[in-house]
């Protein structure tokens, strides 16, 4: 079974002209490879690299994986694996960060949207293909990586060290910002992503009247696309959430919004930015250009296009690109990106202070205070300020969703 990536299958059997003329040459080279190389090669091997590099020469997206590479894509879809914790990609034939997966190892080592990889444990990345990059990124939990990053609008390159961790399960946080305001942040669209939200919200439901979600999908590379619209017909109603187009222009598979008793009718405002891709792009594309919902915060990163992962019958896998996905409008965003309603550049956190003091209050196994005892409700209120004062694009998110009714109807 093909599942969508960015499931069901959008697959159809082409019959094609064989050219025997490039098969007999391709033989011929295969067979000068195995009898002159200035050091044996088997057959097999030789092969393997040529279905690599013929997925690589498609695009960057398209993939050939062995069955290391291809069970580890399945684990990252269900949410199950152990490594650093970045999205990859290939730009220029450099392999860049995507985007850091949130309480990751790489994003509490500061790696950011934009970054490039030149090695990995002394191994230079710019004949990696990325399934290659992203099994040397795995491995057991609590072991070590060494990579050589260029940050972003840096000169100079930097050794990073990291040790591998668990990658977070849970794709879902839900926070109360102000009364019946809340904070919804997605990571990533794995199987579980939808069913999750769907708990949280009515956990929340059940504590407040909902008067309004900030919708955060900054920094999140993407996953399945089943997922994505589960998700976005919970604000939706009616009408297009999304279409995919194959090679026949002509031929369309269209995704609808079903009406449902528990659809959520809050005002909306989705928080963006280039670390915000795929199947991001494809909710965020959706509740805009249904007019759902105001896009706030910086252009996203422009993957419009949809991969099917293939199984084959020895244990590897094919992920192939097979369609572009187009919004309700019919734009496809694909190397375009969403702009936002409104642009809000990121603004970092104000620094703390230079002086270092450590307090009772943080010393390990310290004894609460009557007081924080009597008071412990009261730490999700500070949480939730201290996520504001940091956060500028949250701040303002969370201004326009509390005004968003008006803001609509001068739409």
């Amino acid at each position: 079974m093909a599942a969508f990536l960015a499931g069901g299958t959008y697959m159809k059997a082409v019959s094609a002209d064989v050219d025997y003329d490039s098969l007999r040459r391709f033989s011929q080279v295969l067979d000068i490879v195995e009898q002159y190389y200035v050091e044996e090669v088997k057959q097999p091997e030789l092969i393997d690299g040529a279905l690599k590099g013929m997925l690589q020469g498609l695009d960057p997206h398209s993939a050939m994986m062995d069955k290391d590479e291809f069970k580890q894509m399945q684990e990252t879809n269900v949410g199950k694996f152990s490594g650093i914790g970045v999205e990859i990609t290939t730009l220029n034939g450099i392999v860049t960060v995507v985007t850091p997966i949130e309480d990751t190892p790489a994003y509490k080592a500061g790696i950011l949207a934009g970054d490039q990889i030149l090695s990995i444990d002394g191994k230079f990345t710019d004949q990696m293909t990325l399934s290659e990059a992203a099994t040397l990124m795995r491995g057991k939990k609590g072991t070590e990586l060494t990579l050589l990053i260029l940050h972003k609008n840096s000169n100079s390159p930097v050794t990073v060290k990291l040790k591998r961790d668990d990658i977070p399960y849970h794709t879902v946080k839900v926070k109360e910002l102000e009364n019946g305001y809340f904070w919804v942040r997605l990571t990533r669209f794995s199987e579980n992503t939808f069913s999750d939200l769907r708990k949280e919200i009515d956990e929340a439901m059940k504590k407040s009247e909902l008067k309004g979600i900030v919708l955060d999908m900054r920094n999140n590379p993407g996953g399945l696309v089943e997922s994505a619209i589960n998700i976005a017909d919970m604000f939706l109603e009616e009408g297009v959430i999304m279409s995919m187009k194959g090679r026949d222009g002509n031929e369309e598979l269209e995704y609808k919004a079903q009406k449902q008793k528990d659809d959520i009718k809050a005002p909306l405002v989705v928080l963006v930015n280039a670390g915000s891709a795929s199947a991001s792009e494809i909710v965020a594309g959706a509740l805009c250009d249904q007019e759902r919902a105001l896009i706030v915060g910086e252009k996203t990163f422009g993957k419009g296009s949809v991969q099917n992962v293939i199984p084959l019958p020895d244990g590897t896998g094919l992920k192939l690109t097979v369609a572009l996905y187009y919004t309700p409008s019919g734009k496809s965003i694909q190397a375009e990106g969403i702009v936002p309603d409104f642009e809000v550049l990121w603004e970092s956190p104000r620094k703390a202070e230079d002086n270092f003091s450590v307090r009772e209050k943080d010393l390990t196994r310290h004894l609460e205070s009557d007081r924080a005892k009597k008071n412990a409700q009261s730490v999700q209120n500070i949480e939730s300020k201290e996520l504001l004062e940091n956060d500028n694009q949250l701040r303002v998110a969370l201004q326009l969703v509390k005004s968003l009714p008006t803001i609509q109807k001068i739409k």
